[in-house]
């Protein structure tokens, strides 16, 4: 499928000289063998690329969200995951927002060299999941160190990082005016933390997405590493979950440019009762359905980065961008499954990869239905319905 030039077409060209470097089947073997792309990571992490939100100060390249974003969205495009190195791009954002500058010049230059990977944010706790004000890990002071006890899942990237943020309950819920106070971000150094009271345990999964549950047994957490103030940290995450929405959505993007463009190539050569089946108007609508979403999910994403980058509120795009991405990742998918039949199921097709990587997407890193909610009570001024 012809691809129009736009103002991010070196990006795009980078990023596909970068994977045509690599071996034809290079992400279907790493699915297979349940790895990690660590030669792909290190390749983007060299040239500067997970670095884009860094800045120039630090040692980053200093781009917006935009420019970030189209580098998420041609990993997919390109067959690839970036679920496996997304973290590296924005998690840091919490640091650089809220961090002190001892902290920053610590750590944000050896984050932008990729020396050190803070890939991971540990939020998410298995009895309460989204309703994250009642999170039961907690943190109490004792000296010059933060205790740290409970539980998380669902925390990737884990085996893969140096530096992980972690939000923990510094004040006990029925002591704070509002639920969501009293919680704080701090930043942990992995392996000291494993060494130290911190048990890592995988969870296998139907996708090959490093992600993992965590025990805290009395982790000492020193205080000198809490980013910004002792009870803000709730209102520390919101602030970079704006970037992580539109970096996703452009991963979604992504990957239904993939299925378009394999699913239009197929379609055209599969001959069926003497003609291709992409003659029929059972295939050919579902596919231009699917390509007419995309260019409406492609504009939202660059208005939310666009609101992003201009330092104005866009939490509503960032959502909507999210929601209209992954559903048409997901629309693009099941076309492309469905019309390349049984071939679809084969391994060697890579159809049945990217089916299961985009499929997370309706769920994380927050649902489709959470967001439909939020755009009822914050756009649309209906009541709260939780």
């Amino acid at each position: 499928m012809h691809r129009t030039h736009d103002q991010y077409q070196d990006i795009r060209d980078a990023i596909r000289g970068l994977v045509a470097q690599l071996p034809d089947d290079y992400f279907r073997r790493i699915d297979e063998e349940k790895g990690y792309p660590e030669d792909f990571v290190n390749a983007l992490t060299q040239a500067g690329w997970l670095a884009a939100l860094v800045p120039q100060e630090y040692g980053g390249s200093g781009l917006g969200l935009a420019e970030a974003s189209v580098i998420m969205e041609e990993i997919n495009r390109c067959g690839g995951n970036a679920g496996a190195c997304h973290g590296q791009m924005y998690n840091m954002n919490t640091l650089l927002r809220h961090g002190s500058k001892a902290q920053k010049d610590r750590y944000m230059p050896a984050i932008a060299s990729g020396e050190m990977r803070l890939q991971s944010m540990a939020v998410t706790e298995p009895t309460t999941g989204t309703d994250t004000t009642r999170l039961k890990t907690t943190a109490v002071r004792r000296g010059d160190h933060y205790i740290v006890n409970g539980q998380k899942v669902w925390i990737s990237r884990v085996q893969h990082s140096e530096l992980m943020i972690l939000l923990a309950r510094t004040t006990p819920i029925d002591q704070v005016a509002r639920k969501s106070d009293g919680m704080s971000i701090f930043l942990v150094d992995v392996k000291q933390a494993m060494a130290r009271g911190m048990t890592v345990r995988p969870i296998s999964n139907m996708v090959n997405h490093e992600t993992n549950e965590l025990f805290f047994d009395n982790l000492e957490i020193p205080v000198e590493n809490l980013i910004g103030e002792e009870g803000k940290g709730f209102k520390y995450i919101l602030d970079g979950l704006n970037a992580e929405r539109t970096l996703i959505a452009a991963e979604c993007i992504g990957d239904a440019h993939w299925f378009i463009e394999k699913v239009v190539k197929y379609t055209s050569e599969r001959i069926v009762f003497d003609r291709p089946i992409g003659k029929n108007q059972g295939v050919q609508f579902p596919i231009a359905r699917a390509w007419v979403n995309l260019q409406a999910a492609d504009l939202m994403r660059f208005k939310a980065a666009s609101l992003f980058d201009a330092g104005q509120p866009c939490g509503a795009e960032a959502n909507m961008s999210k929601l209209l991405a992954a559903d048409v990742s997901w629309e693009a998918a099941n076309a492309c499954i469905q019309f390349h039949g049984g071939f679809g199921f084969a391994t060697e097709y890579d159809v049945e990869r990217k089916f299961r990587e985009t499929r997370l997407y309706q769920v994380a890193p927050i649902s489709t239905n959470m967001i439909l909610s939020y755009v009822a009570e914050h756009v649309l001024g209906l009541p709260r319905s939780f």
